[in-house]
Order: structure tokens, then sequence, then C-alpha cells
């Protein structure tokens, strides 16, 4: 009889624990929703999404503002192709690059007053993909007739961090500018700062 009474008070303290253990981490377990990708979730001082998209469309709005984009359309009677030359990123963290010049051609054609031409791998894969057409088809476009850039654009992403107690300034600065490929020209160069203040 005792030795029931102690194997069903183990047992007891046993289901006790499980119950607790699993409360505390149900407790703790990480929660995560889905947000709407418009808004800005500024997490730290770092740059993100949001910065990325807002410089991109203010930067590609003044820069199609210019009367280049204008003047080419009108001498050449079509819209003139722009091509990312380089992005570099010079910033004192991790910045991709890729996402931000994805941002840069997101604005280009949305804008319809300029076109924008693939860059190296993309045209690589461009390339491929035609041979493999004109192999396997009569009615593929023809070799050699993709467009060549009118346009180069190009530029930097800088920061300075700035540091006392609590408090932690972080400078962005995006350079770019735009040279005519034909006359190498800088026909725009725009720039655009963003200070971010985290306090802890």
């Amino acid at each position: 009889m005792l030795n029931f009474l102690n194997r069903t008070a183990a047992l007891t303290l046993l289901g006790s624990s499980l119950v607790l253990t699993t409360g505390m981490l149900a407790g703790c377990a990480t929660t995560v929703e889905r947000v709407d990708t418009s808004e800005e979730i500024a997490l730290s001082d770092q740059w993100n999404a949001k910065d990325s998209e807002l410089v991109a469309n203010e930067m590609i709005g003044d820069m199609l503002s210019f009367p280049w984009a204008s003047e080419f359309e009108m001498d050449n009677n079509r819209k003139p192709a722009v091509i990312v030359q380089r992005i570099s990123n010079k910033s004192h963290e991790h910045i991709a690059v890729d996402t931000f010049i994805n941002d840069i051609k997101r604005a280009v054609v949305r804008s319809g007053k300029a076109n924008f031409v693939a860059a190296g791998d993309a045209r690589d894969q461009l390339r491929d993909e035609r041979r493999d057409q004109e192999l396997n088809s009569a009615d593929a476009k023809a070799m050699g007739q993709e467009k060549a850039a009118d346009f180069a654009l190009s530029g930097t992403i800088n920061s300075i961090v700035d540091e006392a107690g609590k408090k932690r300034v972080t400078f962005y600065q995006v350079d770019l500018s735009l040279i005519d490929m034909e006359s190498n020209i800088e026909v725009w160069s725009g720039q655009k700062k963003i200070q971010k203040l985290q306090k802890r």
C-alpha cells in the first residue's frame, strides 16, 4: 500500500512538472505575424527595406525630372535606355545592394519615361535563352537584337556613426550619377541623406 502511494505521488509530481514546463515553454514561445510590406518597421538604426525603397523612388524621380530624358526622346524618337553600372556599399554595415538596385529598376520602369537594360549576368542568361529558342523555334527573336544602354547609373552608399552614452546617430548618404554613354557627359547627379537616432 505504501509502495502504491509513493508511486502515485511520484506520478502526480511528474505530471505537475510536465504541465508546469509546458506552460513555461508556451510562455517563452516566439510569435510571428505577417504585416503589410508598405508599413515601416524600424527595429534598429540600420539601413532597411523602407530606406531602400524611399531613396530609390525619390532619387529616380529627381533624375527623371531633369531635361536629359525628354531631350533624348525628342532627338531619337524613343525613350532612353538606362543601365546600372555599379553601386558600391562603402557604409559601416552590410547593405543588400541588389535590393536597392531592384528598387531603382522598378522606379525607372514605373515612371514610363525610360527603359531599363539588363546588366551582366542577366544579359548572359538572356543570350543563352535566345540560343535555346533559336534551336527550337523558327519565330524566336534573333540573336544580337538586345538593346544597348544609352545612359549608365552608378554611385555609392556611405555612412557615419556617432555615439554618446545611450544615444547613437547613424547618418547615411547615397550619391548617384547618370552618364551619357556616347558623350561621357554627366547629365544628372543626385544625393539623398538619411539620419537615424537610436536611444537605448
